[in-house]
């Protein structure tokens, strides 16, 4: 039999180390037959191959300038990262969410606490994508140089519905000024598979000190990075003017005594987080209200910050005609009103807080009812 031979092959620009290759053998009648099943013939063709990777790099390449962070149009900044995007002339940022099973509650819905930390979310990237982000929680440039802080004085939000696990908000905030040293910030949060709008906020910033913890004026130069930002526009919640009582032992219907802060209640500027507040003010809520009904609208006005070697007491009465006896307030079958009082156990108040409560739907009720026969099951 004769061999034929052919230079040494190269694979990927390498020799191979092989001086003859098989290509086809001739028997004694002189007919060619297939050559023998080697390792190098049964190798892929390695031009295909690169031709393949360079049409999957150039791809990623082109998804990747798509994704570029500079704007496009002024009015509209996209975030590559997915924290959301500046609408309306650059005065709104929009970022959307989806319920996480982790966020609900024993009704099947998103807690108060989940919609308040959307809300502080948003802010936050909106302050980052805006440009305005420094080393300070949502400080500016101009801030961080003097030590200031944001701190928040007052929020009302409003919730119409509450989302369910799966369901995907959308969120809108924007700032406006307050006064000649405050921002307000607003939020619309939509459905975003309906359109419609579930939950309305506004709240009013002021800064501090984060050394000294005291009030401070704002600089020229800190109003100069924010106005352009601001919008001349209505709250989103209408100003509610009713004084908030200051409650006591006597005046109180429940209170709650011993509260703490955990290392994880505080945020970057070592004081406890606005949201926390929330779950103390239920803490003295009598638990035929957190069962029947479900919360409607919220006022919060913070009047001192907390650290983490804080003792609390949560203080609430039942607002009522005359004399009503609160038992009588709690059969779940109409509207009714809460004032509340976060204090030191010394005495000094943390925060005053009305909120509002309606009777909560069937489905509520349902998600009650079979999570007490499980539990009885159980």
């Amino acid at each position: 039999m004769k061999v034929n031979a052919q230079a040494p092959p190269k694979i990927n620009g390498n020799l191979v180390n092989l001086t003859k290759l098989p290509e086809s053998v001739k028997n004694d009648d002189n007919v060619l037959s297939p050559p023998p099943r080697t390792f190098i013939n049964q190798l892929p063709d390695w031009s295909m191959l690169l031709a393949a990777i360079t049409t999957v790099f150039l791809a990623a390449e082109k998804q990747w300038t798509m994704l570029d962070w500079k704007p496009r149009r002024p009015d509209i900044l996209y975030d590559p990262f997915g924290l959301g995007r500046i609408v309306q002339d650059g005065l709104v940022f929009r970022q959307n969410f989806s319920i996480r099973s982790y966020e609900i509650g024993a009704d099947r819905t998103a807690s108060i606490e989940t919609l308040m930390n959307h809300l502080q979310e948003t802010a936050l990237n909106h302050v980052r994508t805006a440009g305005l982000f420094a080393d300070g929680f949502g400080s500016t440039p101009e801030m961080s140089k003097r030590n200031l802080i944001w701190v928040v004085t007052k929020m009302q939000i409003l919730v119409d519905r509450y989302p369910s696990w799966g369901d995907t908000v959308q969120v809108d905030t924007w700032v406006s000024g307050s006064g000649k040293n405050g921002m307000r910030r607003d939020w619309h949060v939509q459905d975003l598979k309906t359109g419609e709008i579930i939950t309305k906020a506004s709240s009013v910033w002021v800064m501090m000190n984060k050394h000294t913890r005291r009030l401070s004026k704002m600089p020229e130069e800190v109003r100069g990075e924010i106005e352009p930002h601001f919008i001349d526009c209505s709250p989103a919640v209408a100003e509610d003017g009713r004084k908030l009582p200051k409650l006591d032992d006597d005046t109180a219907d429940f209170i709650r005594s011993g509260l703490t802060p955990r290392w994880h209640d505080l945020d970057v500027n070592q004081h406890v987080n606005n949201v926390k507040y929330i779950g103390w003010v239920f803490e003295s809520a009598p638990q035929p209200i957190l069962e029947s009904r479900e919360l409607s609208a919220i006022t919060l006005e913070y009047r001192r910050e907390c650290g983490k070697d804080s003792v609390l007491q949560s203080l609430t009465t039942l607002a009522r005609d005359g004399a009503t006896a609160p038992d009588n307030l709690l059969d779940g079958s109409s509207q009714m009103e809460c004032q509340h009082l976060l204090r030191l156990e010394g005495g000094t108040e943390i925060l005053r807080a009305r909120t509002e409560w309606r009777p909560k739907n069937a489905n509520g009720g349902e998600a009650r009812v079979a999570g007490e026969i499980s539990a009885g099951s159980a």
